[in-house]
């Protein structure tokens, strides 16, 4: 057993019994972030689910092996069980020690941003689109410029 092996075991150890466990790590430091983080989850945890619980049925009608009265058990169930234990992993990562150590340095880091008033976006954003419009009309000369330029010279050659 080489080293990287032990370790992978270790680590897969720790991941599989922090799924298990119901304390939060760091508690209060992080919240926010990791509120967010795990609504983020869920999210698309949700959407994979209903995308799931929506072919389901095409999937189990085409199993001839399948009865009518298995469809109605099996449609909800399925999907209530993938969602309930995605939401619980998705729960479990935001509360991982390496994970939620990183969700509180991002936190903390956010609260340092200096973020500008809604004057100074509105000013930056009129100098943002009006730079695009000068560069494409300077773009656009250009273009008109080499059109005429090299139907000259064709024009002339021919």
């Amino acid at each position: 057993m080489t080293v990287a092996s032990t370790h992978n075991e270790a680590a897969n150890g720790t991941f599989f019994s922090n799924l298990l466990r119901f304390s939060i790590y760091k508690r209060n430091q992080g919240r926010v972030t990791r509120q967010v983080t795990f609504a983020a989850l869920a999210i698309a945890i949700a959407v994979g689910v209903w995308r799931v619980a929506a072919v389901l049925p095409l999937w189990l009608a085409s199993d001839v092996s399948s009865s009518s009265s298995d469809l109605g058990v099996v449609r909800f169930l399925v999907p209530g069980v993938l969602l309930a234990a995605g939401l619980w992993v998705s729960f479990r990562i935001v509360c991982m020690p390496r994970f939620a150590d990183f969700l509180i340095a991002v936190e903390a880091e956010m609260a340092k941003v200096s973020w500008p008033s809604w004057s100074e976006v509105v000013r930056s954003s009129i100098v943002v689109i009006f730079m695009m419009f000068a560069l494409a009309a300077i773009l656009g000369l250009y273009d008109l410029f080499w059109w005429f330029l090299l139907r000259a010279v064709q024009g002339s050659g021919g």
